[in-house]
C-alpha cells in the first residue's frame, strides 16, 4: 500500500527538532543556530533536488543525465578537497580521480551488469549514483582526516626516522593502512548490523512505497556491496597514491602537510 504524505503531516516532523533543541539547551551546546541553518539548508536542497531530478525524469533525457552526474561528481571532490585545503595539488587531482573513477566504475557496472537497465537512465542513475558518491565522501574524508592527525601526531617519530635516513614509503605507508582501515570500519560496521539491527534507509523507503519486501532486500545487498566497493577503490586510489606525492624519487619526504 502506498501512503500518500500531505503536506500537514509533513510538517509536523519539524517538531521533532523541538526535542534536539531541548537537548542540546540542556547540554549547553551553543549550534542550535546550526541546527536551525542545516535544517533549513537541507529541506530547501532537497525540494530543488526533488523538481530538477522530477523534470529530468520527465525529460528523459540522456544529456541532462550526464550533466546531473557530472555536478554529483564535481561536488562531492569540492566537498572533500574544501575541508583538507593544504594538501598539494597531485595529491588532489589524485583524489578527484578516484572518486569519479571508483564512483563512476561502480555505478556503470551496477546498473548495467547487475540490474541490466540503460546507463542513462535517470531513474536508476541519479538515486544509485547518490548513495555511491555520498558514502564515498564520508569515508574519503574520514580517511583523509585519520591520515594527516597520525602525521601530525607521529611528527616526531617521522623526523627521527628521516634523520636515520628510514625510507619514506616505510614511514609512510603504516599511516596509509591505519587511515584505509578508518575509512572503511563505518561500512563494513554497518553492514555486520544490517537487517538485525536497523534497516537501511532505501529497503525502508522501497517498502514505504509499497515494494515486497524480499524484492528490497535484493535491491539493497546489491546497493550495499557496491558501496563498500566504491569506497574500497576510491579511498585507496586516494590514499596509496595521495601519499606518494608526499616524498621525492630518492624516497625522502619533502612534503608532509596537516589541516589545523
Amino acid at each position: 500500500m502506498n501512503i500518500e504524505l500531505s503536506l500537514i503531516r509533513f510538517a509536523l516532523v519539524y517538531l521533532l527538532l523541538l526535542i534536539v533543541l531541548f537537548i542540546m539547551k540542556k547540554c549547553k551546546i551553543e549550534q542550535t543556530k546550526l541546527l536551525f541553518v542545516a535544517s533549513m539548508k537541507m529541506t530547501l536542497q532537497l525540494i530543488v533536488a526533488g523538481l530538477l531530478i522530477e523534470y529530468i525524469f520527465r525529460a528523459n533525457h540522456p544529456l541532462y543525465t550526464l550533466l546531473y552526474l557530472a555536478a554529483m561528481v564535481l561536488f562531492t571532490i569540492h566537498r572533500i578537497l574544501s575541508k583538507h585545503k593544504t594538501l598539494n595539488l597531485k595529491f588532489k587531482v589524485i583524489i578527484a580521480a578516484s572518486v569519479a573513477g571508483a564512483g563512476l566504475l561502480v555505478l556503470a557496472y551496477f546498473i548495467a551488469i547487475v540490474i541490466g537497465q540503460n546507463l542513462f537512465d535517470p531513474q536508476y542513475v541519479i538515486p544509485i549514483a547518490g548513495m555511491l558518491l555520498g558514502n564515498t565522501m564520508t569515508a574519503i574524508s574520514l580517511g583523509l582526516k585519520s591520515f594527516q592527525e597520525s602525521l601530525q601526531g607521529q611528527q616526531s617519530k617521522i623526523n627521527a626516522l628521516m634523520c636515520i635516513g628510514a625510507p619514506a614509503e616505510n614511514i609512510l605507508l603504516p599511516f596509509v593502512r591505519q587511515a584505509l582501515e578508518t575509512a572503511m570500519l563505518p561500512t563494513l560496521n554497518s553492514m555486520l548490523g544490517m537487517g538485525i539491527v536497523f534497516l537501511p534507509g532505501m529497503m525502508t523507503g522501497q517498502i514505504l512505497a509499497g515494494t515486497v519486501p524480499v524484492k528490497a532486500i535484493l535491491y539493497q545487498i546489491a546497493i550495499m556491496i557496491s558501496i563498500c566497493t566504491a569506497i574500497a577503490l576510491a579511498c585507496f586510489g586516494t590514499l596509496y597514491f595521495g601519499y606518494q606525492t608526499l616524498f621525492d624519487k630518492h624516497l625522502q619526504i619533502i612534503h608532509v602537510e596537516c589541516d589545523g
